[in-house]
């Protein structure tokens, strides 16, 4: 156990001061207790009573609180800490991809047509083949194509997105169904992949995936409600105990996935505590902010809080869809015309943030290339200048390049930077489809996790699955070490690199923490009931399987999760969790 675990006498913090006239339910005894209070950071034991956190201290100080029927809990050393908190994440997409054709576990070609192959023959009366989890670096280029998943199934419909959700892989007879061929021109915010011919490819980038989509058949309310099920046991084996829904559709969307939280809420199966990013259409105007309004007054209930709209601002560097200022560079290292997409005209996007701000709103914007980040930063500075500062808390998700002349700003302008750190490696995805696109001196301003951290800003971490793992273990792992988990499928080694992502940029454990801990509560305006071990908090808690602090770093990802409490009730427990 770390030095600062050592005790010298008790003190304030020892003793419970919540109902103290009774026993407690719960008691912790025997750990490393990190409860991510910087005043406080270490302790022996914890006590929970009516699900809340009623002591934290010493062994001894907390062995008072035992009655006959409080649950004990021998740590034998473990590391208990705050629950971990998703501040992006995609659940109930991702949960019913696990219960589709899933190729997320899978990493060539080869295994990807043996799994749709699989997959089809186990559901011969599926008109269309839907799922995802297919990697980029798999294909030359990053590009699949219809002729390759013809060969596994070729007299159905299939539609494959990608892990990052910004592409699709569509057969043959999909694009026939579709009516997309030669003659169909490309969506101003999307590509159609083509051959020298001009005729689609198989692969589609950003707004090109609606031309197919439009013909899958929507999932019934009750499979969105398995696959948020699905999605939320999910994330609660790994810790996980509350998070931010980052696109939740409101009209015109054939996803219910809205009222499935609702429901959900009102009958007792939403376990976890949730804010909802309600997804703005970028194909309409200001007239949708009546109807996020008015989803946001009949939805909210205790556990679910639509209070967040979610504007994506652009696509993915590995597509070129990503807005950066100076154009991507071809594969010969010559500047080409392409500069991404701004899928918001900035001086728009201006009027929409100060609109959605004036309303209440929380901002959760997508931007990944260093143009995107940077118009919106500008149209937050906007809001201010109209609204004025305020406690909305809003926050720009996965800001993978940002110039750095805007690095300062995060704190000027009080703007969490929400990261997910999972992709900050040397994986083929980064070595052969980002780097040498980006160029070398664009490609150093990526992921600066430890530099915002020094200017002030706010971290708060995500995993965006279902584009990649919601494991926060690996995605702490790679925030201390900047290299991949060992284990992640999606995030293999760049053949011959073992060498850390600019190394300038790692966290020390103690902010990578924070950041998953703290930092997501925050954003999520649970702060002051969550996010740290403090009497009278909620007992969102979660068992580790050792004491990170004392592994060597390069082991964080080894880690595993044996338990998971929301509120004080068990979630997720691993066999001998109890000791």
């Amino acid at each position: 156990m770390p030095p600062s675990t050592q005790r010298t006498g008790p003190s304030a913090a020892d003793v419970a001061v919540m109902n103290t006239d009774r026993p407690a339910d719960w008691v912790f005894l025997g750990g490393a207790v990190y409860t991510v209070d910087r005043a406080r950071p270490w302790a022996e034991a914890v006590a929970i009573r009516d699900g809340r956190i009623a002591g934290v201290g010493s062994d001894h100080s907390i062995r008072s609180q035992i009655g006959p029927r409080t649950e004990v809990i021998d740590l034998r050393g473990r590391m208990l800490m705050p629950g971990f908190q998703d501040s992006h994440v995609h659940p109930a997409m991702g949960g019913l991809q696990r219960l589709r054709c899933d190729l997320s576990d899978h990493h060539t070609l080869t295994d990807y047509q043996a799994a749709v192959r699989a997959y089809a023959a186990l559901h011969p009366g599926r008109p269309w083949i839907v799922g995802g989890g297919w990697a980029m670096d798999v294909f030359p280029g990053g590009l699949p194509t219809a002729e390759a998943l013809d060969a596994a199934v070729h007299d159905r419909p299939v539609y494959l997105s990608n892990r990052d959700g910004h592409g699709a892989w569509v057969n043959s007879r999909a694009l026939e169904l579709a009516g997309v061929d030669a003659a169909t021109p490309d969506p101003r915010d999307g590509r159609i992949e083509r051959d020298a011919a001009g005729r689609p490819t198989g692969a589609l980038h950003e707004g090109a995936m609606d031309l197919v989509t439009r013909c899958v058949p929507a999932g019934t309310r009750d499979e969105w409600r398995q696959g948020l099920l699905a999605g939320q046991a999910y994330l609660h084996q790994f810790g996980v105990t509350a998070w931010q829904d980052a696109a939740v559709e409101v009209t015109g969307s054939t996803v219910p996935i809205l009222d499935t939280y609702r429901e959900m809420a009102e009958r007792g199966e939403l376990t976890a505590r949730v804010v909802g990013a309600l997804w703005w259409d970028r194909h309409r105007g200001l007239g949708q902010l009546d109807e996020l309004v008015a989803a946001r007054d009949r939805v909210t209930t205790p556990g679910f809080r639509p209070t967040t709209v979610k504007i994506m601002q652009d696509g993915v560097c590995e597509d070129f869809t990503a807005a950066v200022l100076d154009p991507y560079l071809d594969g010969h290292g010559c500047a080409t015309e392409r500069r991404g997409l701004s899928f918001i005209d900035p001086e728009l996007l201006g009027q929409v943030v100060t609109a959605v701000d004036q309303a209440g709103f929380q901002v959760h914007f997508h931007a990944i290339g260093e143009r995107a980040v940077r118009e919106a930063l500008d149209a937050l500075a906007v809001a201010r200048t109209i609204n004025g500062m305020n406690d909305l808390r809003h926050h720009i998700a996965h800001i993978q390049v940002i110039h750095p002349d805007d690095l300062a700003r995060f704190a000027a302008l009080r703007v969490v930077a929400n990261a997910q750190p999972l992709w900050a490696a040397n994986e083929p995805q980064m070595t052969e489809l980002t780097i040498p696109f980006l160029g070398p001196e664009r490609s150093l301003w990526q992921y600066p996790f430890a530099t915002l951290d020094r200017l002030g800003a706010r971290l708060a971490f995500g995993s965006d699955w279902f584009v990649s793992s919601p494991n926060p273990l690996w995605e702490i792992h790679v925030a201390v070490n900047r290299v991949p988990p060992p284990r992640d499928l999606g995030h293999q080694l760049a053949e011959g690199r073992s060498d850390s992502f600019i190394p300038t940029e790692r966290l020390d454990l103690a902010t990578a923490l924070h950041a998953f801990t703290m930092g997501s509560a925050y954003v999520n305006h649970l702060d002051h009931e969550t996010g740290s071990i403090a009497v009278g908090k909620w007992a969102d808690l979660v068992v580790i399987d050792r004491n990170l602090f004392t592994e060597p770093r390069l082991a964080i990802a080894e880690a595993s999760v044996q338990l998971t409490l929301v509120g004080g009730h068990p979630v997720y427990q691993a066999p001998n969790a109890r000791g």
